[in-house]
């Protein structure tokens, strides 16, 4: 997993301005007057991987977009703006990559809860660790990286629940991991008393850099959730 780009602060009214949705749509049907607004973009006749006009201003707005928003970017919000459909952005999303891959500028893009960021990748980030302040995580008691393994993977799950699996009480760390936004009470289970359920949060998909729950690693044989949360 890389380092997570920051987001810009602010848009200067004073720097271009990029193509809106309408101008974006208007692009695209310059290049092919037969498509729909909305279609998968056609590759034309750059070649190869290789955007061409109108596909070189959409993906300039996707890299806007991602830097100046903070968080992952689902392509479902970004076709609107780029006037194309969900499919169509994924497809620019890998151009960008290849480009950004291609003019070794120290960046990538990466899918992960269910969008995508800008991040450093990881052989590159090694090198910056003296300009970075450590990861939250790895503060984190054992007790509870263990137990947001077992509400990663048996969610949603109950207090009592987590404290059969690990032999032992989990009331003061369900509240630590609820206050470093890993876990949140999902709803109740409909059994006498309707103890609350845990699952965990988008926070934690970022922290781990997990595109969602089903891209957690397979358990093998009698391997413990938490050796995951280790590395």
């Amino acid at each position: 997993m890389g380092i997570v780009v920051p987001s810009t602060q602010y848009l200067s009214a004073q720097t271009h301005r990029a193509p809106t949705a309408r101008a974006a749509r208007a692009l695209v049907s310059h290049e092919d007057e037969r498509a729909p607004a909305d279609a998968d973009l056609d590759p034309g006749s750059g070649g190869e991987g290789q955007p061409v006009g109108p596909e070189v201003a959409l993906i300039e707005v996707i890299s806007a977009a991602l830097l100046a928003a903070g968080r992952p970017v689902k392509a479902r919000e970004l076709a609107p703006i780029l006037g194309v459909s969900a499919k169509a952005v994924e497809r620019l999303v890998g151009i960008l990559r290849a480009r950004l891959a291609e003019a070794n500028l120290g960046m990538d893009v990466e899918e992960v809860a269910g969008g995508y960021r800008f991040i450093v990748p990881p052989p590159v980030a090694a090198r910056l660790e003296p300009l970075l302040a450590p990861l939250p995580l790895p503060g984190l008691s054992g007790a509870a990286l263990e137990t947001l393994a077992i509400i990663a993977y048996r969610q949603p799950v109950t207090r009592g629940e987590i404290e059969v699996m690990r032999g032992a009480s989990a009331g003061s760390t369900l509240v630590t991991l609820q206050e470093r936004e890993l876990v949140k009470v999902v709803g109740r289970r409909e059994v006498v008393g309707r103890p609350l359920l845990y699952g965990t949060t988008e926070k934690f998909l970022l922290e781990f850099g997990l595109p969602g729950l089903a891209d957690l690693p397979a358990l093998e044989g009698d391997e413990p959730p938490g050796a995951f949360l280790r590395g």
